[in-house]
């Protein structure tokens, strides 16, 4: 439990620290006024997930890989890998940002975005996606520093490049008056900023990364892809959620919008400890699974499951208490106020579980079976969030949204919990949980008579 925690925190502080320059960000942007500001950053955020979702699940595949090559002590292979593995990852988030900014307008159409906040949305993406390379970067280098356990470093990368932020969007966003545009400049800058970070410490201070190469890409590519594939598909899946919910929500109008923009940054806000946890203890499977300790696997699991729990109650507590307080800071009125409350009231507590789902994915992603974790998510995001948020909209208004959004979570958590618990209590010294890659094809020829 001890490094659980101390992996988990180190991690948290970074990541919450981002998060909550991001909420304040937001809050900048309501001081201008326009609540069709902040629904055009709503929007566009629903379709920015998608693209940071695939850039974690890439980096997921990254700390599988590294992790277990350092587990078994095989460091040179551990700097090709971590090297490659930023290579492809670069590469795919540079197609991803592509595909986004030829669609930007469509996909903003889509989500229920329409006239002037149709068009600021749009215009916010085509100023960040490009930036999405050096995100994707700073994710994967990122990644390579906690497979070797050095968190507080990965932290510094979060921490130093948030506190830069939070200097720098008041000024562009409100002093030099450039609003929306000044918060996607700010976007721009931070992410540069992770970049660089991430790199002076993963490969100039510890060497932990080898440069690239054609050979290193093509060698790591089957067994990336092998858990690159179905991280990304799971990572998915939340945005995909996301995406149709705020379709649903835009019936409601912009106040509604704008409170499911807030509900978005204060569940990352609050919750940076979980979304830290799943990253930390990644590296510990991984490692622990290399090593041929299968002991330190289940009661990993086991004290990452209780973490999440005690976490969630303090973090309950805390957003119930807080509610006045957020709705008066964006200005919130009507639905939204609303659907906030739903949120700190009832969404919160959904927590408990979906921290569960968290922890399984961790331990199915890392341990060879991440398609399970794929399967978990898109149940619950893709088909049962959905039809629950829309019937229960019928009856509770935008607030039922939530509350359909907190009924998926506890099902599908609950049932994640206890399939986790399953296979990581049955792992063993002959498992063989990543696949190698596959050999080429026989030469023939020598075979062949003279």
């Amino acid at each position: 439990m001890g490094h659980v925690v101390r992996m988990t925190a180190s991690g948290a502080v970074g990541i919450t620290f981002v998060f909550l320059v991001d909420a304040a960000n937001l809050f900048w942007i309501s001081q201008l006024g326009q609540p069709q500001l902040v629904a055009a950053i709503g929007f566009a955020y629903a379709i920015q997930f998608f693209s940071v979702s695939s850039g974690v699940g890439l980096m997921i595949a990254g700390t599988a890989l590294v992790s277990r090559r350092i587990g078994e002590g095989d460091r040179a292979g551990a700097r090709r890998q971590a090297g490659a593995s930023i290579a492809i990852s670069a590469f795919v988030q540079a197609c991803v940002a592509l595909a986004v900014i030829l669609m930007r307008h469509e996909l903003v159409r889509w989500a229920g975005a329409t006239g002037e906040t149709a068009a600021l949305s749009a215009r916010y993406l085509g100023w960040t996606m490009p930036s999405l390379v050096p995100m994707a970067v700073a994710l994967s280098t990122s990644a390579t520093l906690r497979a070797e356990g050095l968190a507080a470093k990965a932290m510094y990368v979060t921490l130093f490049s948030g506190l830069f932020l939070m200097i720098v969007d008041p000024i562009l966003i409100l002093y030099l008056g450039l609003g929306l545009d000044g918060a996607a400049f700010g976007l721009i800058l931070f992410r540069f900023c992770l970049m660089g970070l991430a790199v002076f410490f993963a490969v100039y201070q510890h060497d932990l990364v080898a440069r690239p190469n054609w050979a290193s890409v093509k060698s790591t590519w089957p067994i990336y892809a092998a858990v690159a594939l179905p991280a990304i598909a799971t990572q998915l899946a939340t945005p995909a959620g996301n995406y149709i919910l705020t379709m649903v929500i835009a019936p409601f109008g912009d106040d509604a919008v704008a409170a499911w923009a807030v509900v978005g940054r204060l569940t990352v806000l609050a919750f940076g400890g979980i979304f830290a946890l799943s990253g930390a203890i990644g590296g510990i499977f991984g490692q622990n699974y290399g090593a041929g300790h299968y002991d330190r696997l289940r009661s990993t699991y086991r004290d990452a499951l209780i973490f999440c729990a005690l976490y969630t109650l303090v973090m309950w507590g805390v957003l119930v208490a807080a509610t006045p307080v957020v709705i008066d800071a964006f200005g919130l009125t009507g639905q939204g106020a609303e659907v906030l409350r739903a949120f700190t009231s009832v969404g919160v507590g959904a927590f408990v579980c979906v921290g569960a789902l968290f922890v399984s994915n961790a331990a199915f992603n890392n341990l060879g079976k991440p398609g399970r974790s794929t399967l978990l998510n898109w149940l619950k995001d893709g088909m049962l969030s959905w039809p629950a948020a829309t019937l229960l909209a019928g009856s509770f208004g935008a607030a039922g949204i939530i509350y359909g959004q907190a009924v998926a979570g506890i099902i599908m958590g609950g049932l994640a919990a206890v399939w986790g618990w399953h296979y990581v209590a049955r792992l063993g010294p002959q498992s063989e949980i990543i696949p190698p890659p596959p050999r080429p094809w026989p030469n023939f020829d020598r075979y062949r008579r003279r």
